[in-house]
């Protein structure tokens, strides 16, 4: 069974950063996508980054060009997120998630995940 771990999330002033990290075991194929999603309370889960085993480099949904950025360790099936520039609105729970044979785009459906980890929190005070 496929299992995701986050870590890295807390509490930050606005402007800071905090960089987030995702190991996983399980997998069974070595063709599958990664990325991060976020929820903040009230609002849909929405895709943050994402990388495929298909397609070269992270992408980006709008909110965070500029100011996320993905690495990989696929050696050690681990994956960051690093978060700079925080914003107020950057809170929520941010989650690590798994698709199967997938191609990013920057704007993931979540209801096309396979497996998700548990989440991490971020909070970005003001």
């Amino acid at each position: 069974e496929v299992q995701l771990v986050e870590s890295g999330g807390g509490l930050v002033q606005a402007g800071g950063s905090l960089k987030l990290s995702c190991a996983a075991s399980g997998l069974t194929s070595d063709d599958y996508a990664i990325a991060w999603f976020r929820q903040a309370p009230g609002k849909e889960r929405e895709g943050v980054a994402c990388i495929s085993s298909r397609q070269p480099g992270f992408y980006y949904s709008d909110s965070a060009k500029g100011r996320f950025t993905g690495f990989a360790n696929n050696a050690e099936r681990t994956w960051y997120l690093q978060m700079n520039r925080l914003r107020p609105e950057d809170t929520a729970v941010y989650y690590c998630a798994v698709f199967y044979v997938f191609y990013c785009s920057g704007s993931e459906n979540p209801e096309e995940v396979d497996y998700w980890g548990k989440g991490t929190l971020v909070t970005v005070s003001s």
